[in-house]
């Protein structure tokens, strides 16, 4: 007979503001299998959180609606502790849209945990190797440049180099909240991608946030080509090949060529990259180049 200790997820995680671009995001790893689904809320606007240890789900929902309400990070946090009876199994950190951060490590989360707060994040983890874990998300998040979602990811990255958790590595995942960022700006998720099993996720989750850039990225206007007549003959060469095109391969970007074209980048999944007239981005050009080159 024996009997077998069940132990919360070791989870360490970082939310953050960037208030250049308004962007509110969540990125978390954790030895437990597919924590995207339980750790990360965000709201564009309002703000972003990450419940972990023995996660009370209920506390992202919660914590989004408290601040759209004007409470503080700090506030809500309390509000949070004060109605749930296993606060100190629970950890969680807050930041909202003015870059006000709360972090909450419970008494009895297992070593090591704790957390960290700064301005425009919080940082924090649970059965860690050691504190340096959290400091190297903080000094990480810090340093890094660009968008938000690079930072976060690059800060994962740093956590897990200077130990990670305790137990190993299983799922990761990031949330990015912009308001209308989502596909067709229809919605706010401008970027939420899972890793759900993996042994190496945070390098999984690194080429997948890779690929979210050049299938859904916007433009960048240094990447604008004009189609002349040896790219638009390029073109209609590469989708004959293909089968999406059928006329003459004459150079002229014509409404013929330019509807085959639409169908071609939506198969390919580029459709938010394609620009009206006579353009198109380079990186779908290199793109498409690629594929048809086998690379």
């Amino acid at each position: 007979m024996f009997c077998e200790v069940t132990l919360p997820p070791s989870t360490f995680s970082i939310v953050a503001y960037d208030p250049a671009t308004g962007d509110l995001g969540v990125a978390v790893e954790s030895k437990f299998l597919a924590v995207g689904a339980a750790v990360p809320f965000a709201q564009a606007g309002v703000g972003a959180v990450a419940t972990q240890a023995w996660a009370n789900t209920a506390y992202g929902p919660r914590a989004l609606r408290m601040l759209k309400r004007g409470r503080t990070p700090k506030q809500a946090g309390a509000q949070l502790i004060a109605s749930d009876d296993r606060a100190a199994q629970r950890q969680f950190g807050i930041v909202d849209a003015r870059g006000r951060a709360f972090s909450y490590t419970g008494a009895e989360c297992y070593d090591w945990a704790g957390g960290r707060t700064g301005k425009n994040f919080a940082a924090q983890g649970n059965i860690l190797a050691g504190a340096a874990v959290v400091d190297a998300l903080v000094a990480t998040f810090d340093a890094a440049r660009g968008e938000l979602a690079e930072r976060l990811v690059a800060a994962l990255a740093a956590g897990q180099a200077a130990g990670g958790d305790k137990r190993g590595q299983e799922s990761a995942a990031l949330l990015v909240v912009r308001k209308k960022g989502g596909y067709g700006g229809f919605n706010d998720r401008y970027i939420d991608l899972r890793v759900d099993d993996h042994p190496q996720p945070i390098d999984e989750l690194k080429r997948l946030l890779e690929l979210h850039h050049l299938y859904l990225g916007k433009t960048h206007p240094s990447d604008i080509l004009p189609i002349d007549a040896a790219l638009a003959r390029e073109l209609q060469t590469l989708m004959h090949a293909r089968g999406y095109y059928a006329g003459a391969r004459a150079g002229v970007w014509d409404a013929a060529t330019q509807k085959a074209f639409r169908e071609f980048a939506g198969v390919e999944n580029v459709e938010e990259r394609l620009l009206d007239g006579a353009f198109i981005d380079r990186v779908v050009l290199n793109f498409l180049r690629a594929r048809e080159s086998g690379k």
